[in-house]
């Protein structure tokens, strides 16, 4: 990779990027609502804190997006590591219910400010050197770690639980800082030099008047962006469901956390495969992965064990491979100055879909 005359080394922040990837997707606690229930919390209880998590998210999101085009991508990641060491140590902290109310949105901003940037900068890094290309390849890779990561969380909730909260979220708050070390490393890229408005409030409005006039103007980006939602939020879903439709089908508990891996698996290798078909027209890619994520669905239906993993590990491969050629066509689409802040739209169409589509699923998936 060509060195720049600012010390800019693509190869460097890429790996940078990927190192910080692993470090904020492992988590000790990343089974949180098992944390909260082992502490005596009730199921309302623990409900309305996701609540408040989701809530702090939706308002969040979009503004995260913008500030990341306005001050820089970089300072919103650090941004992001800062808000998640604080949620962990508020909750090591908490010896009541409104502790962990108040820690969600820490733990929810942690995540707005990272959505987005992350993304904008490995694009912009490397656009910056003509490397474009190489996006498609940079998304599968981040999914990959993504999956890795959270199925390893996933089966160290026995761990959690051993060490207890106190403990757990200690252990999660230093892996943060040091998450934090490696983001301040990062070099930041910005998409164009903008002109600071006066107001922060004025100059956040004129951007987002500029993204949705856009969307506007490109009504491809836009039904990218909700197919692409709306196809994800059904696995998302689906998998969520089989947690609990697994239990209810005579999976052993000992066996459900191998069986969540095994269907996390799937990411991975459609994270692969997507790589293959390069040439493959993205009506056809989109055709498939649906299909596959509806085969998810019915094999859910037989209350075969083997199957329903079968299913959610189908699903989860169509899901991964979907949402990285759509990353990739929709950043060839973006504009530089607004690429964050689209991206954050599209995290943000995401969400309320989820939260239209995740009553109907519930109602769904009990009399189905």
């Amino acid at each position: 990779m060509s060195e720049l005359k600012n010390g800019f080394k693509l190869k460097k922040q890429i790996r940078t990027l990927y190192i910080t990837g692993i470090l904020g997707n492992l988590s000790i606690t990343g089974a949180w609502v098992v944390i909260l229930a082992a502490r005596g919390f009730s199921l309302v209880q623990i409900g309305f804190a996701e609540t408040v998590f989701h809530i702090t998210s939706l308002i969040c999101e979009i503004p995260s997006g913008m500030l990341a085009d306005i001050y820089g991508r970089k300072k919103m990641l650090v941004l992001g590591n800062i808000m998640a060491v604080t949620g962990d140590i508020v909750m090591f902290l908490s010896q009541n219910y409104w502790m962990v109310l108040l820690s969600m949105p820490f733990h929810a901003m942690a995540f707005n400010f990272a959505s987005g940037s992350g993304e904008a900068l490995a694009y912009d890094s490397m656009k910056l050197e003509n490397k474009e290309d190489g996006y498609e390849n940079y998304c599968s890779n981040q999914s990959i770690i993504y999956r890795i990561a959270s199925g390893i969380s996933t089966l160290a909730a026995g761990l959690a639980l051993y060490l207890g909260y106190r403990k757990s979220y200690m252990i999660s708050a230093v892996m943060g800082l040091v998450t934090l070390s490696f983001t301040l490393r990062l070099f930041e890229i910005k998409g164009s030099e903008q002109k600071r408005e006066s107001s922060l409030l004025n100059g956040m409005l004129k951007f987002f008047a500029d993204s949705i006039r856009f969307l506007y103007n490109n009504s491809k980006a836009a039904k990218l962006m909700f197919l692409n939602s709306f196809v994800g939020a059904i696995d998302i879903l689906l998998l969520f469901f089989l947690q609990s439709k697994l239990r209810s089908a005579g999976l052993s508990n000992w066996l459900l956390g191998p069986a969540l891996f095994i269907m996390e698996l799937g990411g991975i290798v459609g994270a692969r495969l997507i790589l293959k078909a390069k040439k493959a027209r993205y009506v056809s890619v989109f055709i498939i992965c649906t299909i596959g994520v509806l085969t998810g669905v019915l094999l859910e239906h037989t209350s075969v064990t083997w199957l329903m993993v079968l299913g959610g590990f189908i699903s989860a491969m169509a899901d991964d491979a979907i949402q990285i050629r759509t990353d990739a066509k929709l950043q060839d689409m973006f504009p530089s100055e607004q690429r964050a802040t689209l991206i954050s739209i599209s995290s943000f169409t995401f969400s309320v879909i989820m939260i239209v589509l995740s009553p109907l699923a519930g109602y769904f998936f009990s009399i189905w």
